[in-house]
């Protein structure tokens, strides 16, 4: 499939159609472009680590719109951490919450007993999550261990007809992609 431009007017409703199907979507976030997928899309996501080059034992981070998108994840846990996820989000926080129960598959999780989520401010990216009704796959759109891409341009002559949609929008002004911190100890990863 070839990348097709989404209207920033569709709402994320492009997006998602194309999410639904299996695809793998690129989007601006609040620092660089981001490509997306199904979490519990198996093909979709191993698409997109084969695209990136990655190990599938690194996972995966979501992003969501709203904290209600990640409530099975969030149900187990006591009043201190939420606490915290509410004093930061929506935001450039990567929280890893534990997941004991496995809710989430293996190529997200990666070889942690953790899955990475933030919720997103962005407009575009809450838009997409909203619209697909649950937090979709947010990695970094290059190749493992290389630059991150902070342009269309450098987007499609990476990538070129790799990913199924593109949404158009604009970077979030963040120099960084999100700092990555662990829910239960509160260390910073990256």
């Amino acid at each position: 499939m070839n990348p097709r431009p989404a209207g920033t007017e569709s709402g994320g409703g492009g997006a998602a159609v194309v999410l639904r199907r299996g695809g793998v979507i690129a989007y601006p976030t609040e620092a660089v472009w981001g490509l997306g997928c199904d979490p519990f899309n198996r093909d979709a996501a191993l698409r997109i680590l084969a695209l990136k080059r990655r190990e599938i034992d690194k996972g995966l981070l979501l992003v969501a719109a709203g904290m209600e998108q990640i409530d099975d994840l969030l149900a187990p846990l006591g009043e201190e951490p939420l606490a915290i996820l509410r004093q930061s989000w929506p935001g450039h926080v990567t929280w890893l919450i534990p997941d004991p129960a496995g809710r989430y598959p293996a190529w997200i999780r990666g070889r942690h007993p953790t899955v990475a989520v933030r919720v997103s401010d962005h407009p575009v990216v809450a838009s997409i999550c909203r619209a697909f009704n649950r937090p979709i796959v947010s990695t970094s759109a290059n190749f493992a261990g290389e630059p991150e891409i902070r342009s269309t341009e450098d987007l499609r002559r990476q990538f070129g007809g790799e990913i199924d949609y593109v949404a158009e929008g604009r970077l979030g002004g963040r120099g960084a992609p999100s700092e990555i911190r662990d829910l239960l100890s509160n260390i910073r990863i990256r």
